[in-house]
C-alpha cells in the first residue's frame, strides 16, 4: 500500500468521514455489505460490552459489529480478509503488538481494506495477574508496536484509541487509566468460543443461536483460527438470509495525518 492511500484514510476520519465509504466495493448486489458508520468518542462511550461492563454500543436490533482479535496471522488473517471483501463487510481487529510486527503487510492490509485496526496489548498477558506498572508498560509497548507497524513510528497519543484488554481480564486502575486517557475499552457481547476446539459448522450453529438470542450486538472472533477463517463465509451469508446489518465502529477523531514508510 502506498504512501498517498493510507494518508488518504485518515484524512478523511479527521474530517469525519468514514474511510470504509472511500473503499469501493466490487462485490455483486447480493453482498452482505456495511449498513452504516458508528462513530465512537470515550466521552460517551468509555466502555463498551454486556460481557464485561454494564453498557454496551448504542445499536438497533439486529445490527452486528464484528470484531476479530489476536492477530495477524499469515495462514489465518488473509482467508478472513477475502471474505469480508467478497461481502463488502469492514470489521475491528484488535491487534497483538508482536504480531502487528511480524507481519506489517497484513496490519496494512487492514488498513488499506477500510476496516479499524486497533490494540490488544504487545504479548497478550492477563493483565491483571501481573503489576500494575508492568499491565500499563505492555499496554503502551502495544499502542507503539501497533502503530510502528502501520505508520513506521510510534505515535501519542495512540492513532486509534481503542483498546481489549486479553481475556477480558482488566482492573479497576487500568480501566480508569485508559479512561483518563480517551481510550475506548471493547469487552463484546457474545462471542462464537472460537479458541475452543471445534467443527466450522459447529462454531456457525453455536453463534448463530447467541446471536439470534441476543439480537445482535459486538461480536468477538479471533482472525487466528483456522476453523474461524472456514466458518466465515457460512455466517455472512446467513446474516444477510436472517436480515442483520453490519454497523462499522469508527474512533470519532484520529491523532493526525500519517503514512506508511
Amino acid at each position: 500500500m502506498g504512501i498517498r492511500a493510507v494518508t488518504l484514510v485518515l484524512v478523511l476520519m479527521i474530517a469525519g468521514t468514514s474511510a470504509s465509504a472511500q473503499v469501493p466495493c466490487t462485490a455483486g448486489a447480493d453482498a452482505l455489505g456495511t449498513e452504516r458508520m458508528l462513530f465512537l468518542d470515550a466521552a460517551t462511550t468509555p466502555q463498551v460490552g454486556r460481557k464485561s461492563f454494564q453498557q454496551t454500543l448504542p445499536l438497533a436490533p439486529k445490527e452486528i459489529v464484528l470484531t476479530f482479535d489476536d492477530g495477524p496471522r499469515t495462514i489465518t488473517t488473509p482467508k478472513i480478509l477475502d471474505t469480508l471483501k467478497t461481502e463488502c463487510v469492514r470489521a475491528t481487529f484488535f491487534l497483538v503488538g508482536q504480531n502487528a510486527i511480524a507481519h506489517q503487510d497484513l496490519a496494512r492490509r487492514e488498513i488499506a481494506e477500510g476496516h479499524t485496526v486497533a490494540y490488544h496489548t504487545f504479548s497478550h498477558p492477563l493483565l491483571n495477574r501481573i503489576p500494575l506498572a508492568a499491565a500499563k508498560a505492555e499496554i503502551d509497548r502495544g499502542f507503539s508496536s501497533v502503530d510502528t507497524a502501520l505508520y513506521g513510528k510510534e505515535i501519542e497519543p495512540p492513532v486509534t484509541r481503542f483498546f481489549r484488554f486479553p481475556g477480558f481480564a482488566s482492573s479497576a486502575a487500568l480501566l480508569d487509566d485508559l479512561q483518563r486517557r480517551g481510550i475506548i475499552v471493547f469487552g463484546a457481547d457474545l462471542w462464537a468460543d472460537d479458541w475452543i476446539p471445534q467443527s466450522p459448522n459447529q462454531q456457525l450453529q453455536l453463534v448463530l443461536q447467541r446471536i439470534k438470542a441476543a439480537s445482535g450486538g459486538i461480536v468477538l472472533f479471533h482472525d487466528t483460527k483456522l476453523q474461524t477463517a472456514a466458518m466465515l463465509p457460512r455466517l455472512l451469508r446467513a446474516l444477510k438470509g436472517g436480515g442483520y446489518r453490519i454497523v462499522h465502529v469508527i474512533p470519532r477523531s484520529v491523532t493526525s495525518t500519517l503514512s506508511v514508510p
